[in-house]
Formats: structure tokens, C-alpha cells, sequence
């Protein structure tokens, strides 16, 4: 059985990689007239986002066609996931 979730639901809602970390949280949904077509999702103090951004950004935009669950938390998949390289830092 399919079950259904008001977006207002998800607002908060903790999202984690299909490798099991905490990614951060869900800030918004960004919407069509018809789809949800990403999620901004907050870095907290605690979220491997955050030790991936440092203290630059705030949070990343998640496509939506990288969720793979909505329930009580999100799951996403770890292609959703920033890459980081000192060298992109020295460029």
C-alpha cells in the first residue's frame, strides 16, 4: 500500500546517505505546479554536510530524483553527495 505524506511533514525531517550518515536536515521543498523537482537540505552542527562544506555554505540542493525514501527520515542516495578537494581550494 502506497501511503501519502503532506509536504509540510518533511520540513525538519532528518535526512541520512543509503550508507547509513546523517546528512542534515530539510530546509525546504523546491516545487513545479506539478512535482517537487529538489530539497534544500540544512547542515547542522552534527551532519556530515557540515564536515564536508566547513563553515561556508549552509546547506546543498538535494534532485529529487536522488531520494530514495521518505518516511520518518529521508534517505538519499551517496551520488547526492559534495566532493571536496584541496584542489579546487588552490584553484
Amino acid at each position: 500500500m502506497l501511503k501519502t505524506k503532506k509536504l509540510i511533514e518533511t520540513y525538519d525531517m532528518k535526512v541520512f546517505t543509503d550508507s547509513g550518515e546523517y546528512f542534515g536536515d530539510v530546509e525546504e521543498a523546491i516545487l513545479t505546479p506539478t512535482k517537487i523537482i529538489g530539497w534544500r537540505v540544512k547542515a547542522t552542527r552534527t551532519s556530515f554536510l557540515n564536515k564536508i562544506l566547513g563553515g561556508g555554505a549552509k546547506g546543498v540542493i538535494v534532485p529529487h530524483q536522488h531520494v530514495k525514501s521518505v518516511g520518518d527520515v529521508m534517505i538519499i542516495s551517496k551520488m547526492a553527495v559534495p566532493t571536496y578537494s584541496k584542489e579546487a581550494e588552490s584553484d
